[in-house]
């Protein structure tokens, strides 16, 4: 800790100036706070001074000293570098020079419970501590994102005039509120993350679909994805997607053809899948969209395999209109499928991390700024309007509705995907959890007989209290456990 005595006048410091931090400081310089800037490469520091140090009250410095220095206090300073050991190494730097009270916002992609550690390890020095996920993209960054900051309360509470500012505002509700405590901040932004990969798997895969049942050009495709914007499927993706099927490259053709097909990812998916998979949450669409994207990896396994199997003949034709109808209503249900599961996921661990977690809060900052930004989200917080306890969004009368209307054109296009070779998993699991879902006795009961006969795990009966197991192999009499 340091022992300064004096301090600046800057009211937010941003250490990290690639593209996200460098936004972030623009767009805090522009809404009229005064900002430290701190990057190793002074380069970077010299050329956003040179190109927008005209936009806001800028502190161009050139070392770690001088950067805190120029903070008045409590300093507050958001990092923004590489997830994982470079934001320990910049905490355990910046921590030498910190006082009592000073506030650390991390506001990169950081793995929750890495927050966690960190906001403990930070309390320990007397040093607050937030981990801050932010959607948006660079643009968003700059524009205004949707933020997620999750922490010490004290902490979001003196930074809460200068975040509620930057975030996006809708209906005039910024998109930024306090999350919760500890790792809460990056876990929402996790789950986020995790629907955004459904949501775009969702999507591809009604792409695929048009393109290799009904022999759609990309053109084509660009307008039937502008009409649904205008309808239930209005959001960012929707729109964003009807523009890099209608953008041509310079050879005059769709840009989209010429794109390799593999798909990268940088791991908060991933995360959100393992997470799931720890609380016992079936997050199926995204798991799901989460495979397809490593399966896409395997290019070049794809395409040995693809020289060995037999394809189905598929008769492509101009499909009806109601055909495209029924891939956007299929789309819409699987969408609703994959939203519930990862509110769901972000239900059970507030329970399971102590966590005080306001789920209609988080869905009406998710209607600006963040990637996954719809119209659907306010929908969505009307449901937890209805019932702030609700469990599973698919209890909901909105969402129950929906999806109904949509079942019998649900299950018509993924039948047609299958019997023609399509490959459809997150249309597929989100249909397969909905039907798991809405039995009340599932085939479980067959499981449990088998884990009780080569395990001894025992079962519970429907008929009375109780555990048992039965002697299967000796002499098959059941005996209370």
């Amino acid at each position: 800790m340091s022992d300064h005595a004096a301090a600046g006048t800057a009211e937010l410091g941003v250490l990290g100036l690639a593209v996200m931090g460098a936004n972030l400081a623009r767009n805090a310089a522009r809404k009229g706070f005064e900002v430290a800037l701190f990057n190793r490469n002074h380069e970077r520091t010299d050329k956003l001074m040179a190109e927008h140090g005209h936009e806001g009250k800028f502190v161009a410095t050139k070392s770690v000293a001088d950067f805190v220095a120029a903070l008045a206090k409590p300093r507050a300073i958001i990092i923004m570098v590489k997830a994982g050991k470079p934001v320990d190494d910049m905490i355990a730097e910046l921590s030498e020079h910190l006082d009592a009270e000073d506030i650390i916002i991390d506001g990169g992609n950081s793995l929750f419970t890495d927050t966690s550690r960190r906001f403990k390890e930070c309390q320990a020095k007397n040093i607050r501590f937030i981990g801050m996920g932010i959607s948006g993209g660079e643009e968003g960054a700059l524009e205004g994102p949707s933020m997620m900051p999750g922490g010490e309360r004290s902490a979001y509470d003196h930074i809460a005039p200068m975040v509620t500012k930057m975030a996006v505002t809708v209906e005039g509700t910024p998109c930024c509120t306090y999350i919760g405590t500890e790792g809460a901040g990056h876990y929402v932004k996790m789950v986020h993350n995790g629907i955004e990969y459904a949501d775009m798997q969702l999507i591809t895969e009604a792409y695929d679909m048009m393109k290799t049942l009904y022999g759609l050009d990309a053109a084509a495709m660009a307008e039937i994805f502008t009409e649904w914007k205008a309808g239930d499927l209005d959001s960012y993706l929707i729109e964003i997607t009807a523009a890099v099927l209608r953008k041509t490259d310079d050879t005059g053709k769709p840009l989209v053809d010429a794109i390799v097909d593999e798909a990268e990812q940088k791991g908060t998916g991933r995360w959100t899948a393992q997470s799931a998979l720890d609380l016992g949450v079936p997050v199926t669409a995204i798991t799901e969209a989460v495979y397809a994207r490593a399966l896409s990896g395997r290019r070049g396994m794809r395409g040995e395999a693809e020289k060995k199997y037999p394809h189905p003949a598929v008769a492509i034709r101009k499909p009806e209109k109601a055909e495209i109808d029924a891939i956007r209503d299929a789309l819409y249900a699987s969408k609703i499928v994959a939203y519930a599961q990862g509110f769901e996921q972000m239900t059970v661990a507030a329970q399971q991390f102590g966590w005080e977690l306001h789920l209609g809060e988080i869905s009406t900052i998710w209607r600006g700024g963040c990637i996954i930004r719809a119209r659907f989200l306010d929908r969505i917080k009307e449901a937890y309007d209805r019932d702030p306890k609700l469990s599973n969004l698919l209890l909901d009368d909105y969402f129950r509705d929906a999806v109904v209307k949509a079942e019998a054109a649900w299950r018509q296009v993924i039948v047609r995907a299958v019997q023609n070779g399509v490959a459809v998993p997150a249309f597929s699991s989100a249909l397969a959890y909905y039907d798991g879902l809405r039995r009340a006795r599932g085939p479980a009961n067959l499981l449990q007989g088998l884990r009780d006969y080569f395990g001894a795990h025992t079962y519970r009966r429907l008929d009375k209290d109780g555990s048992f197991h039965t002697r299967w192999s000796q002499d098959g009499s059941e005996i209370e456990a």
